[in-house]
């Protein structure tokens, strides 16, 4: 049963990622913020940290090929960088305590990773023509909050459902 639960889970995530962006932009003053939700690679990170770093990686590629197809019609940007945050996320994990807390600042750090290097990606094939400040304070800092927000929220949940597949998988089921 929880087999199946993991990948719905990430679908469901990321049919809600548009519907929490019509929260976006948001205007305080003369200023708008930019809530850029990223449930998807916040709960690969989890899987990569918990579960199954092939898993996360191919889940990485789809919902990454999927992103690109359905928001910014450039195929490749986030087919590469969803796969290789899931990769760098393991990576990190292996040299720290691998602890429910770690895995959620972890996730934030890749969300951040993830947000800058989309950023400068854009930059250089022009997508975007904003400078590096207003991104960093229109855009990041309030897409780390939103994203912070939702991680501590659903991590002990994550954790939680990949902790329940590991046990299944070791039964053998």
């Amino acid at each position: 049963m929880i087999r199946i639960i993991i990948p719905l889970i990430a679908v469901v995530l990321f049919f809600l990622e548009p519907v929490f962006s019509l929260f976006s932009p948001i205007e305080l003053g003369d200023v708008r913020y930019t809530l850029v939700p990223r449930f998807v690679i916040v709960y690969l990170v989890f899987i990569a940290s918990f579960y199954d770093l092939r898993k996360a990686v191919i889940y990485g590629l789809l919902f990454g090929l999927l992103y690109d197809m359905y928001h910014i019609d450039i195929i490749g940007i986030y087919t590469f960088l969803y796969p290789l945050i899931c990769f760098l996320a393991s990576v990190i994990i292996r040299q720290v305590h691998r602890s429910t807390l770690t895995v959620m600042l972890l996730s934030v750090v890749m969300v951040v990773l993830l947000e800058m290097m989309s950023f400068f990606f854009a930059s250089m094939i022009s997508l975007t023509s904003i400078g590096f400040d207003v991104f960093l304070t229109a855009r990041l800092v309030p897409t780390v909050i939103a994203n912070s927000v939702f991680i501590i929220l659903f991590g002990w949940i994550f954790r939680n459902l990949l902790y329940k597949r590991v046990r299944e998988k070791q039964v053998g089921m």
